[in-house]
Protein backbone atom coordinates (compact mmCIF):
# COMPACT_ATOMS: atom_id res chain seq x y z
CA UNK A 1 0.00 0.00 0.00
CA UNK A 2 1.32 3.57 -0.83
CA UNK A 3 -0.34 6.27 1.15
CA UNK A 4 0.19 10.15 1.56
CA UNK A 5 -1.10 9.90 4.93
CA UNK A 6 -0.85 7.24 7.93
CA UNK A 7 -0.61 7.82 11.59
CA UNK A 8 0.01 9.93 14.06
CA UNK A 9 -2.07 11.61 11.28
CA UNK A 10 -4.72 11.18 12.47
CA UNK A 11 -7.85 11.19 9.73
CA UNK A 12 -10.58 8.31 8.12
CA UNK A 13 -7.45 7.38 5.32
CA UNK A 14 -5.11 6.37 8.38
CA UNK A 15 -7.97 4.61 10.56
CA UNK A 16 -9.41 3.06 7.23
CA UNK A 17 -5.55 2.01 6.48
CA UNK A 18 -4.86 0.81 10.09
CA UNK A 19 -8.30 -1.61 9.95
CA UNK A 20 -7.77 -3.14 7.07
CA UNK A 21 -3.98 -3.34 7.62
CA UNK A 22 -4.84 -5.08 10.97
CA UNK A 23 -7.89 -7.47 10.03
CA UNK A 24 -5.70 -8.77 6.79
CA UNK A 25 -2.65 -9.79 8.54
CA UNK A 26 -4.70 -12.02 11.09
CA UNK A 27 -6.19 -13.84 8.10
CA UNK A 28 -2.14 -14.27 7.46
CA UNK A 29 -1.45 -12.00 4.57
CA UNK A 30 1.65 -10.01 4.29
CA UNK A 31 1.60 -6.43 3.57
CA UNK A 32 3.87 -3.24 3.30
CA UNK A 33 2.73 0.27 4.05
CA UNK A 34 4.60 3.41 2.55
CA UNK A 35 3.57 6.47 4.12
CA UNK A 36 5.48 10.07 5.11
CA UNK A 37 8.01 10.18 7.92
CA UNK A 38 6.36 12.63 10.34
CA UNK A 39 9.48 13.64 12.27
CA UNK A 40 7.93 12.00 15.51
CA UNK A 41 10.11 9.37 17.10
CA UNK A 42 7.83 6.10 18.10
CA UNK A 43 7.59 2.20 17.13
CA UNK A 44 6.29 1.82 13.97
CA UNK A 45 4.25 -1.89 13.21
CA UNK A 46 6.78 -4.12 11.33
CA UNK A 47 6.13 -3.63 7.57
CA UNK A 48 5.51 0.05 7.89
CA UNK A 49 8.32 2.21 5.36
CA UNK A 50 8.66 5.65 6.28
CA UNK A 51 9.14 8.22 3.55
CA UNK A 52 11.45 11.58 4.10
CA UNK A 53 8.16 14.11 3.42
CA UNK A 54 8.27 17.71 3.88
CA UNK A 55 5.50 20.62 5.07
CA UNK A 56 2.45 21.44 2.81
CA UNK A 57 1.98 25.50 3.31
CA UNK A 58 -1.53 25.53 2.92
CA UNK A 59 -2.39 22.19 5.45
CA UNK A 60 0.34 21.77 7.58
CA UNK A 61 -0.63 18.96 9.49
CA UNK A 62 0.12 16.64 6.03
CA UNK A 63 3.24 15.83 4.37
CA UNK A 64 4.68 15.47 0.87
CA UNK A 65 6.49 12.49 0.40
CA UNK A 66 9.65 12.66 -1.54
CA UNK A 67 9.47 10.56 -4.84
CA UNK A 68 13.10 10.01 -5.32
CA UNK A 69 13.12 8.18 -1.61
CA UNK A 70 10.06 5.84 -2.78
CA UNK A 71 11.42 4.92 -6.09
CA UNK A 72 15.29 4.29 -4.63
CA UNK A 73 13.64 1.74 -2.87
CA UNK A 74 12.50 -0.74 -6.22
CA UNK A 75 14.91 -3.02 -5.79
CA UNK A 76 13.95 -3.82 -2.24
CA UNK A 77 10.37 -3.86 -3.66
CA UNK A 78 11.03 -6.26 -6.70
CA UNK A 79 12.63 -8.73 -4.32
CA UNK A 80 9.73 -8.69 -1.87
CA UNK A 81 7.61 -10.45 -4.62
CA UNK A 82 4.23 -8.63 -4.12
CA UNK A 83 0.96 -9.42 -5.64
CA UNK A 84 -0.26 -5.66 -6.47
CA UNK A 85 -0.06 -2.06 -5.46
CA UNK A 86 -2.71 -0.48 -4.07
CA UNK A 87 -3.01 3.24 -3.51
CA UNK A 88 -4.73 5.13 -1.08
CA UNK A 89 -4.14 8.41 -1.83
CA UNK A 90 -4.68 10.83 -5.02
CA UNK A 91 -1.44 12.69 -4.25
CA UNK A 92 2.30 11.97 -4.62
CA UNK A 93 0.89 8.48 -3.70
CA UNK A 94 -1.25 7.83 -6.82
CA UNK A 95 1.89 8.41 -8.89
CA UNK A 96 4.83 6.71 -6.76
CA UNK A 97 2.28 3.92 -6.65
CA UNK A 98 1.56 3.47 -10.66
CA UNK A 99 5.17 4.06 -11.49
CA UNK A 100 5.70 1.25 -8.99
CA UNK A 101 3.11 -1.23 -10.05
CA UNK A 102 4.58 -0.56 -13.62
CA UNK A 103 7.68 -1.07 -12.93
CA UNK A 104 7.03 -4.21 -11.27
CA UNK A 105 4.32 -5.70 -13.49
CA UNK A 106 1.64 -5.68 -10.89
CA UNK A 107 -2.02 -4.71 -10.93
CA UNK A 108 -2.83 -1.32 -9.40
CA UNK A 109 -5.94 -0.74 -6.97
CA UNK A 110 -6.63 2.70 -5.94
CA UNK A 111 -9.23 3.55 -3.06
CA UNK A 112 -10.98 6.84 -3.63
CA UNK A 113 -11.60 8.20 0.12
CA UNK A 114 -11.89 11.81 -0.38
CA UNK A 115 -14.73 13.62 -2.20
CA UNK A 116 -12.76 15.82 -3.62
CA UNK A 117 -14.85 18.15 -5.32
CA UNK A 118 -16.51 19.25 -1.79
CA UNK A 119 -12.97 19.28 -0.52
CA UNK A 120 -10.57 21.31 -2.32
CA UNK A 121 -12.17 25.07 -2.47
CA UNK A 122 -12.07 25.47 1.30
CA UNK A 123 -7.98 24.96 1.12
CA UNK A 124 -7.48 26.98 -2.26
CA UNK A 125 -10.14 30.29 -1.50
CA UNK A 126 -7.68 32.27 -3.32
CA UNK A 127 -9.83 30.48 -6.83
CA UNK A 128 -13.42 30.53 -7.85
CA UNK A 129 -15.70 27.62 -6.72
CA UNK A 130 -16.59 26.37 -9.57
CA UNK A 131 -13.45 26.21 -11.38
CA UNK A 132 -11.78 24.11 -8.28
CA UNK A 133 -14.82 21.88 -8.89
CA UNK A 134 -14.16 21.22 -12.07
CA UNK A 135 -10.25 20.86 -11.31
CA UNK A 136 -11.48 18.28 -8.66
CA UNK A 137 -13.80 16.15 -11.01
CA UNK A 138 -11.23 16.33 -14.15
CA UNK A 139 -8.46 15.16 -11.47
CA UNK A 140 -10.47 12.42 -10.48
CA UNK A 141 -11.31 11.08 -13.39
CA UNK A 142 -7.92 11.05 -14.72
CA UNK A 143 -6.41 9.32 -11.63
CA UNK A 144 -9.18 7.10 -11.70
CA UNK A 145 -8.90 5.79 -15.56
CA UNK A 146 -5.41 5.32 -15.11
CA UNK A 147 -5.69 2.26 -12.28
CA UNK A 148 -6.90 -1.05 -13.22
CA UNK A 149 -9.58 -1.42 -10.29
CA UNK A 150 -11.21 1.03 -7.55
CA UNK A 151 -12.50 0.62 -3.74
CA UNK A 152 -14.94 3.25 -3.21
CA UNK A 153 -16.68 3.31 0.31
CA UNK A 154 -20.39 3.98 -0.35
CA UNK A 155 -23.27 4.11 -3.11
CA UNK A 156 -23.32 7.87 -3.43
CA UNK A 157 -19.52 7.86 -4.26
CA UNK A 158 -19.28 5.17 -7.05
CA UNK A 159 -22.43 7.03 -8.33
CA UNK A 160 -20.39 10.61 -8.22
CA UNK A 161 -17.15 9.00 -10.06
CA UNK A 162 -19.44 7.53 -12.97
CA UNK A 163 -21.19 10.85 -13.45
CA UNK A 164 -17.20 12.07 -14.14
CA UNK A 165 -16.89 9.62 -16.48
CA UNK A 166 -15.05 7.29 -14.59
CA UNK A 167 -14.96 4.12 -16.55
CA UNK A 168 -12.68 1.64 -13.88
CA UNK A 169 -14.15 -1.68 -12.70
CA UNK A 170 -14.94 -0.64 -8.89
CA UNK A 171 -16.16 -2.29 -5.65
CA UNK A 172 -18.06 -0.92 -3.11
CA UNK A 173 -16.01 -1.95 0.41
CA UNK A 174 -16.67 0.36 3.01
CA UNK A 175 -14.24 0.15 6.66
CA UNK A 176 -15.19 -1.70 8.99
CA UNK A 177 -15.59 -1.44 12.82
CA UNK A 178 -13.55 -4.03 15.06
CA UNK A 179 -16.53 -4.88 17.76
CA UNK A 180 -13.53 -4.66 20.54
CA UNK A 181 -12.64 -1.51 19.96
CA UNK A 182 -16.12 -0.09 20.65
CA UNK A 183 -17.62 -2.18 23.44
CA UNK A 184 -17.08 0.07 26.04
CA UNK A 185 -16.96 3.46 27.07
CA UNK A 186 -17.37 5.63 30.12
CA UNK A 187 -18.99 8.45 29.24
CA UNK A 188 -18.94 9.61 33.55
CA UNK A 189 -15.50 9.75 33.39
CA UNK A 190 -15.06 12.09 30.60
CA UNK A 191 -17.81 14.32 31.91
CA UNK A 192 -15.61 14.05 35.18
CA UNK A 193 -12.88 14.88 33.34
CA UNK A 194 -14.04 17.75 31.66
CA UNK A 195 -16.38 19.60 34.43
CA UNK A 196 -19.30 18.72 32.59
CA UNK A 197 -22.10 17.67 35.07
CA UNK A 198 -23.93 14.45 34.89
CA UNK A 199 -27.24 15.57 33.93
CA UNK A 200 -26.08 18.01 31.68
CA UNK A 201 -27.32 17.61 28.10
CA UNK A 202 -24.48 16.78 25.83
CA UNK A 203 -23.88 16.39 22.09
CA UNK A 204 -20.51 15.40 21.03
CA UNK A 205 -18.87 15.56 17.47
CA UNK A 206 -16.15 13.57 16.52
CA UNK A 207 -13.71 14.45 13.32
CA UNK A 208 -11.25 16.90 11.99
CA UNK A 209 -12.03 20.31 12.38
CA UNK A 210 -12.23 21.69 9.62
CA UNK A 211 -14.55 22.93 6.87
CA UNK A 212 -15.89 20.61 4.93
CA UNK A 213 -16.65 19.04 8.31
CA UNK A 214 -19.74 21.51 8.21
CA UNK A 215 -19.16 22.48 11.94
CA UNK A 216 -20.13 25.62 11.46
CA UNK A 217 -23.83 24.68 11.40
CA UNK A 218 -23.74 22.53 14.32
CA UNK A 219 -23.08 25.95 16.00
CA UNK A 220 -26.23 27.48 14.41
CA UNK A 221 -27.92 24.73 15.33
CA UNK A 222 -26.60 24.37 18.94
CA UNK A 223 -28.01 28.50 19.15
CA UNK A 224 -31.67 27.21 18.52
CA UNK A 225 -31.22 24.65 21.16
CA UNK A 226 -30.13 27.19 23.64
CA UNK A 227 -33.44 28.86 23.75
CA UNK A 228 -35.02 25.42 24.66
CA UNK A 229 -32.11 23.86 26.79
CA UNK A 230 -29.99 26.77 28.06
CA UNK A 231 -27.23 24.69 29.34
CA UNK A 232 -26.86 22.03 26.37
CA UNK A 233 -23.52 21.54 25.50
CA UNK A 234 -21.50 20.49 22.48
CA UNK A 235 -18.59 18.84 22.38
CA UNK A 236 -16.11 18.82 19.57
CA UNK A 237 -12.99 16.08 19.40
CA UNK A 238 -10.52 16.42 16.95
CA UNK A 239 -7.94 19.28 15.55
CA UNK A 240 -7.64 20.86 12.40
CA UNK A 241 -7.28 24.35 10.59
CA UNK A 242 -10.17 25.14 11.31
CA UNK A 243 -10.57 25.48 14.88
CA UNK A 244 -9.60 28.58 15.90
CA UNK A 245 -11.68 30.33 13.44
CA UNK A 246 -15.17 27.74 14.46
CA UNK A 247 -13.87 28.63 18.41
CA UNK A 248 -14.24 32.59 17.55
CA UNK A 249 -17.53 32.34 15.96
CA UNK A 250 -18.99 29.94 18.60
CA UNK A 251 -18.02 33.18 21.17
CA UNK A 252 -19.66 35.83 18.23
CA UNK A 253 -22.93 33.43 18.86
CA UNK A 254 -22.47 33.55 22.20
CA UNK A 255 -21.89 30.03 22.84
CA UNK A 256 -18.41 30.10 24.46
CA UNK A 257 -20.14 28.67 27.77
CA UNK A 258 -22.40 26.04 25.55
CA UNK A 259 -19.31 24.44 22.74
CA UNK A 260 -16.05 22.87 24.30
CA UNK A 261 -13.41 21.92 21.66
CA UNK A 262 -11.57 18.71 22.89
CA UNK A 263 -8.73 18.13 20.54
CA UNK A 264 -7.60 14.54 19.61
CA UNK A 265 -8.35 11.56 21.87
CA UNK A 266 -6.55 8.44 21.86
CA UNK A 267 -8.50 5.73 20.57
CA UNK A 268 -7.76 3.70 23.39
CA UNK A 269 -10.32 4.37 25.50
CA UNK A 270 -10.48 8.37 25.33
CA UNK A 271 -12.15 8.51 22.67
CA UNK A 272 -14.41 5.90 23.41
CA UNK A 273 -15.13 7.92 26.98
CA UNK A 274 -15.90 11.02 24.57
CA UNK A 275 -19.07 9.28 22.35
CA UNK A 276 -20.55 7.73 25.37
CA UNK A 277 -20.47 11.11 27.24
CA UNK A 278 -22.96 12.23 24.52
CA UNK A 279 -27.05 11.77 24.52
CA UNK A 280 -26.87 12.31 21.39
CA UNK A 281 -24.09 11.94 18.06
CA UNK A 282 -24.54 14.90 15.62
CA UNK A 283 -22.82 15.18 12.21
CA UNK A 284 -23.33 17.13 8.96
CA UNK A 285 -20.58 16.64 7.07
CA UNK A 286 -21.35 17.33 2.99
CA UNK A 287 -17.70 15.77 2.16
CA UNK A 288 -17.99 11.95 3.80
CA UNK A 289 -17.18 9.38 1.18
CA UNK A 290 -18.17 6.51 4.17
CA UNK A 291 -18.52 8.27 7.73
CA UNK A 292 -16.69 5.48 9.64
CA UNK A 293 -17.53 8.02 12.94
CA UNK A 294 -21.82 7.70 12.70
CA UNK A 295 -20.53 4.16 13.18
CA UNK A 296 -18.14 4.01 16.07
CA UNK A 297 -20.94 6.44 17.83
CA UNK A 298 -23.30 3.52 17.00
CA UNK A 299 -21.49 0.48 18.35
CA UNK A 300 -21.34 2.27 21.58
CA UNK A 301 -25.12 2.62 21.77
CA UNK A 302 -25.30 6.50 21.25
CA UNK A 303 -28.10 7.73 19.14
CA UNK A 304 -26.90 9.66 15.85
CA UNK A 305 -28.42 12.94 14.65
CA UNK A 306 -27.16 13.39 10.86
CA UNK A 307 -28.02 14.78 7.37
CA UNK A 308 -27.98 11.96 4.56
CA UNK A 309 -25.12 13.38 2.45
CA UNK A 310 -22.57 11.16 0.54
CA UNK A 311 -21.24 8.29 1.60
CA UNK A 312 -23.50 8.70 5.06
CA UNK A 313 -26.74 7.66 3.13
CA UNK A 314 -25.63 4.13 3.12
CA UNK A 315 -25.07 4.06 6.68
CA UNK A 316 -28.61 6.13 7.48
CA UNK A 317 -30.95 4.95 4.94
CA UNK A 318 -32.83 2.23 7.63
CA UNK A 319 -33.16 4.62 10.28
CA UNK A 320 -31.52 2.26 12.89
CA UNK A 321 -29.88 4.14 15.63
CA UNK A 322 -30.37 7.18 13.91
CA UNK A 323 -32.55 10.39 13.23
CA UNK A 324 -32.14 11.17 9.68
CA UNK A 325 -32.25 15.48 9.28
CA UNK A 326 -31.97 17.94 6.33
CA UNK A 327 -29.36 20.58 6.53
CA UNK A 328 -31.62 23.25 7.90
CA UNK A 329 -31.42 24.41 11.52
CA UNK A 330 -34.92 24.21 12.51
CA UNK A 331 -35.44 20.95 11.58
CA UNK A 332 -32.06 19.90 12.63
CA UNK A 333 -32.75 21.33 15.78
CA UNK A 334 -36.15 19.52 16.40
CA UNK A 335 -34.51 16.24 16.00
CA UNK A 336 -31.54 16.96 18.42
CA UNK A 337 -34.03 18.10 20.86
CA UNK A 338 -36.37 14.99 20.52
CA UNK A 339 -33.89 12.85 21.75
CA UNK A 340 -31.92 15.11 24.33
CA UNK A 341 -35.79 15.49 26.08
CA UNK A 342 -37.07 11.80 25.18
CA UNK A 343 -35.50 8.89 27.69
CA UNK A 344 -37.37 6.53 25.52
CA UNK A 345 -36.41 7.19 22.75
CA UNK A 346 -32.82 7.47 23.13
CA UNK A 347 -33.05 3.88 24.62
CA UNK A 348 -34.52 2.33 21.77
CA UNK A 349 -32.57 4.07 19.38
CA UNK A 350 -29.52 3.14 21.49
CA UNK A 351 -30.35 -0.64 21.18
CA UNK A 352 -31.11 -0.32 17.24
CA UNK A 353 -27.32 1.61 16.89
CA UNK A 354 -25.42 -0.83 18.35
CA UNK A 355 -27.23 -4.02 16.54
CA UNK A 356 -26.60 -2.03 13.25
CA UNK A 357 -23.14 -1.18 13.87
CA UNK A 358 -22.87 -5.03 14.55
CA UNK A 359 -23.47 -5.68 10.99
CA UNK A 360 -20.42 -3.63 9.69
CA UNK A 361 -17.72 -5.63 10.76
CA UNK A 362 -14.24 -4.93 10.10
CA UNK A 363 -13.59 -8.67 9.50
CA UNK A 364 -16.69 -8.90 7.44
CA UNK A 365 -15.58 -6.53 4.98
CA UNK A 366 -11.59 -7.37 5.49
CA UNK A 367 -13.22 -10.79 3.91
CA UNK A 368 -14.60 -8.65 0.88
CA UNK A 369 -10.78 -6.67 0.18
CA UNK A 370 -9.52 -10.19 -0.01
CA UNK A 371 -11.82 -11.63 -2.37
CA UNK A 372 -11.43 -8.34 -4.52
CA UNK A 373 -7.82 -8.29 -4.42
CA UNK A 374 -7.98 -12.28 -5.25
CA UNK A 375 -10.09 -11.73 -8.07
CA UNK A 376 -7.52 -8.20 -9.94
CA UNK A 377 -4.39 -10.36 -9.24
CA UNK A 378 -6.20 -13.50 -11.43
CA UNK A 379 -7.78 -10.81 -13.55
CA UNK A 380 -4.33 -9.24 -14.35
CA UNK A 381 -2.66 -12.58 -14.40
CA UNK A 382 -5.09 -13.56 -17.70
CA UNK A 383 -4.43 -9.88 -19.21
CA UNK A 384 -8.46 -9.83 -18.55
CA UNK A 385 -10.39 -7.07 -16.27
CA UNK A 386 -12.08 -7.84 -13.33
CA UNK A 387 -15.36 -7.83 -14.51
CA UNK A 388 -14.85 -9.96 -17.33
CA UNK A 389 -13.12 -12.21 -14.97
CA UNK A 390 -16.16 -12.45 -13.16
CA UNK A 391 -15.02 -10.48 -10.18
CA UNK A 392 -17.77 -10.71 -7.23
CA UNK A 393 -18.80 -7.19 -5.90
CA UNK A 394 -17.10 -5.34 -8.23
CA UNK A 395 -19.44 -2.89 -10.59
CA UNK A 396 -18.41 -2.30 -14.58
CA UNK A 397 -19.37 1.47 -15.75
CA UNK A 398 -22.78 1.93 -15.50
CA UNK A 399 -24.16 -0.37 -13.09
CA UNK A 400 -24.58 -0.54 -9.42
CA UNK A 401 -23.64 -2.99 -7.03
CA UNK A 402 -26.12 -5.30 -5.63
CA UNK A 403 -27.51 -5.33 -2.17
Amino acid sequence: MVSDVYFPRINGVSTSIQTFWRELSERGHELTLVAPDYGIEGADPEGLIRIPSRYLPMDPEDRMLRLRAIYARLPEFARRGYDLVHVQTPFVAHFAGVRLARRLGLPRVESYHTFFEEYLHHYVRWLPDASMRLAARKFSRWQCNNVDALVVPSSAMLERLRAYGVKTPAAIIPTGIEPRDFQSGNGERFRSAHGIGPERPVLVHVGRVAREKNIGFLLRVVERLRREIPDVLLVVAGEGPARHELEREAAALGLAGNVRFVGYLARDGALQDCYRAGDAFVFASRTETQGLVLLEAMALGVPVVSTAVMGTRDILAPGRGALVATEAVEDFAARALRILRDPRLRRRLSGEARAWAGEWTAGALAERMIGFYARVVEAHRRGESPVTAGAAGVVPCGEKEGA
